[in-house]
């Protein structure tokens, strides 16, 4: 999961879909990471507005520490999902072509007709609900399609 920060957007939802994973006795088959695109918050913990909205839905995310996306990553992961286009054209940057077929928007997966999570950091708490909705909702998604096209039961 990949933001710009990776204090907000990312890390909520690296906690839900791990979350999701965990109900699902997935955890041993789906490793959820997140990272930032951007080195502003390296070594912070998520903005406390995120790490609120997250607890009122059941999500811990407050122990987890933001970090900028390596080369290893690409290597490391078989999908890595963007929360908007901007991200999405960050990371096509710095992705080997080997490995671009991993790339997708983290919306893709979802119900919504947007294609990117807004970025909450500069709103009001309202954002951030609205964020979370827009995550569950795409992470269900995502969830359905790995249990779908990597047979998990």
């Amino acid at each position: 999961m990949v933001c710009l920060g990776n204090i907000c957007r990312s890390p909520t939802a690296q906690g839900v879909l791990s979350s999701l994973a965990a109900k699902r006795a997935f955890e041993r088959e789906i490793l959820v990471d997140s990272a930032g695109t951007g080195s502003w918050h390296l070594g912070e913990a998520p903005d406390k507005r995120s790490t609120k909205a997250a607890a009122r839905r059941g999500y811990e995310i407050g122990h987890l520490v933001s970090r900028q996306i390596t080369i290893i990553d690409f290597e490391k992961f078989d999908y890595v999902l963007a929360m908007d286009q901007a991200n999405l054209d960050d990371l096509k940057k710095l992705c080997p072509d080997k490995y671009k077929d991993k790339l997708e928007l983290l919306l893709d997966f979802g119900s919504s007709k947007e294609s990117s999570v807004p970025d909450p950091y500069y709103g009001g708490a309202s954002g951030f609900q609205r964020v979370l909705g827009l995550i569950e909702d795409a992470c269900d998604g995502f969830l359905r399609h790995l249990i779908t096209k990597h047979n998990l039961s």
